[in-house]
């Protein structure tokens, strides 16, 4: 799935490290590189997107204002120098606010929160509307990024330094421990039922005594854990 996005900010180098970044993930599309608010205006009226990145202090037209003009909002995170406005931009849904300058870390981590279903709802055709798009994330293995569904996510497991995300198709291997995990993926939706291991409940197939079927794997449960799991059967 590919998100397309677009630039709104004054300043040169700033379009440059967003799209060095963007480059470094795959499937973003930029669709146009827009220098002041009324550039963003004219291209949004006959090109919909995904996801604006917005500078605020900008000449012509303020950032925040910009947004007000918008009949429908794309997802959109606020990338300024000055926190002032942080409060302003969560009351028009912006998706994430980066101070400048930021580092990758904090790009991917405010990227993966916009591109999930909990965000504003990107604009979309009318035809499409009833579609439910996946949440779809960035995880970190090595020197690489992979663009994952949650719903194929299955289970968590640490391991030493390492916590393994295993889905239906493939394990990919991320460094830190299982109490890191929201740092990397949302865990809405995921119950831990052992010190080593956190699961998607939507998978749990069937409870065997203190163990846990999950697809073709099978998961302990622990002492400490076993409470949580009965409520949730309850």
């Amino acid at each position: 799935m590919s998100v397309k996005y677009i630039i709104v900010d004054d300043e040169s180098i700033a379009h440059d490290i967003i799209k060095k970044y963007c480059s470094m993930l795959p499937n973003m599309t930029l669709m146009q590189d827009c220098y002041d608010a009324i550039e963003a205006i004219d291209y949004l009226s006959s090109n919909p997107v995904d996801l604006i990145f917005l500078d605020l202090n900008m000449p012509k037209l303020h950032g925040f204002e910009f947004l007000r003009t918008l009949p429908n909002q794309p997802r959109v995170i606020v990338t300024t120098a000055y926190k002032e406005h942080a409060l302003e931009g969560y009351e028009l849904n912006i998706s994430d606010y980066l101070l400048k300058p930021f580092s990758f870390e904090r790009f991917l981590k405010a990227v993966n929160k916009a591109c999930s279903t909990n965000s504003k709802t990107p604009s979309i055709e009318k035809s499409n509307a009833a579609e439910v798009r996946p949440e779809r994330i960035f995880l970190r293995s090595t020197n690489k990024h992979i663009q994952v569904s949650l719903d194929d996510i299955l289970f968590v497991e640490a391991s030493g330094n390492y916590v393994r995300v295993v889905l239906k198709e493939e394990v990919i291997t991320l460094r830190g421990v299982l109490s890191s995990l929201p740092e990397h993926m949302p865990t809405d939706g995921f119950i831990q039922v052992h010190r080593s291991f956190m699961v998607a409940k939507r998978h749990i197939k069937s409870i065997e005594g203190n163990q846990l079927i999950i697809d073709k794997y099978t998961v302990p449960i622990g002492k400490l854990f076993r409470s949580q799991l009965d409520r949730l059967l309850k």
